[in-house]
């Protein structure tokens, strides 16, 4: 085994006039030592992880542990209070049996009925949004007339939220995942969505319609406890990940003019393209775990209780597994990239964020064939001081008598 570098603190700081791409240090880490030192921001020293192959190693690998008691948070302002167990619910925080348990559950409740109803939902919530854009004329900001919006209703309807309650739902979230709000803030952000999804459950249990949170109320022994809480979690991993996404896609899109109007042109490309897009953008700057024994890991001894983050974009952009990883190209193969992680707590809603993609960003240039950036792009302020990356928000224009004919 070589003998550990000093540690250093995650690599965050991306390269001025770059959008899209990841920090350059987790490629020359990479390079040198894939599985390397790292300092967490509460004085712990454990590792980080930047190869495609040992990446998906960890995640695979039981011996590493998602509780929430366990590990250490990879970056400032992620963690409110001390390490402790996750509460009745929080399965994304949890090992088996217990994760299992929630899994289970959760996974027959993503029925292929419900999926194909939501992908109709998708497609009239999209028009809709494009009919108000093209109405309101250039410019808008996409984040907030496009990208923001149609996730964060399909997630209230799969729940059974009203919608109503969408903006107040999304400011509370924001500030749970950004990097510079006080832990006060974010206690009583928590707080305030907890309190309304406490007060959704019992409406389902007095009232139950076809969502998923009155299936799992009236098919389900969940106390209110746990259900509550499955349904933050749902809803915070349903909403600003593919909000990010959507937005995220179309700029790097409109960036690479060769790229769109080979999605334009091939309507069959459009699955693929999403896939792609997942790999080259990988919004989620990685996932932590702790070693519940020593663990020799490419060629270093990670000692029980250390934490161990992977880097989600150091491996999608990993050489060794994509040609050319640091190019768009909707056309080549993205088979294995870990945009929706690996292993039992791959992404539950997957198939969800694929679908709204799917529908939403080729509907999109196909209603606004000249859509461009209505500032230069050093103007759009990216999301740096958030745990998912994206931009905050993105003016965007485009022809309106070209767009009419």
């Amino acid at each position: 085994m070589s003998e550990p570098t000093t540690a250093a603190p995650m690599p965050t700081a991306r390269v001025a006039g770059c959008p899209f791409d990841p920090p350059e240090d987790l490629a020359r880490l990479r390079e040198e030592q894939p599985v390397t030192p790292m300092a967490y921001p509460d004085g712990h020293v454990g590792w980080l992880v930047t190869s495609h192959a040992l990446v998906r190693a960890v995640l695979a690998d039981p011996r590493f542990s998602h509780r929430a008691d366990l590990t250490h948070a990879p970056l400032g302002g992620t963690r409110m209070g001390e390490p402790r167990p996750a509460p009745p619910g929080i399965f994304t925080a949890m090992d088996p049996p217990e994760h299992t348990r929630y899994r289970h559950l959760l996974t027959g409740q993503f029925t292929v009925r419900r999926m194909r109803r939501l992908t109709g939902r998708i497609q009239e919530l999209t028009t809709e949004h494009l009919d108000a854009m093209e109405r309101h004329g250039p410019p808008v900001d996409l984040v907030e007339a496009f990208a923001l919006p149609i996730p964060g209703l399909v997630i209230c309807e799969l729940l059974g939220v009203p919608t109503g309650e969408r903006a107040r739902f999304q400011d509370d979230m924001s500030k749970l995942l950004s990097l510079e709000v006080s832990s006060e803030e974010k206690i009583a952000a928590f707080t305030t969505l907890t309190t309304f999804m406490r007060d959704l459950v019992p409406a389902k249990r007095a009232e139950p319609a076809d969502d998923l949170l009155s299936g799992l109320v009236t098919g389900t022994d969940l106390t209110d406890e746990e259900l509550t809480n499955i349904s933050g979690v749902l809803m915070g991993a349903g909403f600003e990940t593919t909000a990010n996404m959507l937005a995220l896609g179309a700029y790097a899109l409109m960036s690479r003019p060769d790229q769109l109007a080979a999605l334009r042109a091939d309507e069959g490309l459009t699955d693929q393209a999403v896939e792609e897009l997942l790999r080259y953008l990988s919004i989620i700057p990685g996932t932590v775990r702790a070693a519940l024994e020593d663990v020799e890991l490419g060629g270093q001894l990670v000692k029980a209780g250390q934490s161990v983050t992977v880097s989600i974009p150091a491996a999608n952009r990993d050489p060794g597994h994509f040609a050319d990883p640091d190019t768009l190209d909707l056309r080549r193969s993205t088979a294995g990239h870990v945009a929706f992680g690996h292993g039992i707590h791959q992404c539950l809603g997957q198939q969800l964020a694929r679908v709204e993609m799917q529908v939403a960003i080729p509907a999109l240039f196909a209603r606004f064939p000249t859509l461009r950036l209505a500032v230069p792009p050093e103007e759009v302020p990216l999301r740096t001081d958030m745990m998912i990356y994206g931009v905050h928000r993105l003016p965007v224009t485009w022809d309106v008598a070209q767009d009419e004919e």
